[in-house]
């Protein structure tokens, strides 16, 4: 009885043993794939994320900013719509492009 009871622990041990030796074959490829993958990911560089300011005088900037793009959208469509000649069409492009910095400073004026 002791002699059967023997073999059948070393058939557990040996079958535990090699399970061990599996599990530490497939540890050591996971350690491997992560530290290649670690390597090839440094090589790659991380993206850059941009935070908006979420303060009252940045809501009110992109708030102008976007009046600013709404007026300047308007003029170009009603442009767009009165004169069908293109020379018209671009000249309104080119003057609304110079023109928006002066509506800018005569409108959202920051000195007062």
């Amino acid at each position: 009885m002791s002699k059967e009871r023997a073999r059948r622990r070393a058939e557990r041990e040996a079958a535990a043993a090699k399970a061990a030796a599996e599990q530490a074959a497939r540890n050591a490829r996971a350690a491997e794939r992560r530290r290649r993958r670690a390597r090839l990911l440094a090589l790659v560089p991380k993206p850059v994320r941009y935070r908006r300011q979420g303060g009252v005088l940045a809501r009110r900037r992109r708030a102008q900013n976007r009046a600013v793009l709404g007026v300047f959208l308007a003029v170009q469509v009603a442009g767009w719509i009165l004169w069908p000649s293109w020379t018209a069409r671009l000249a309104l492009l080119a003057l609304s492009a110079f023109l928006v910095p002066v509506f800018v400073t005569l409108v959202f004026d920051r000195r007062r």
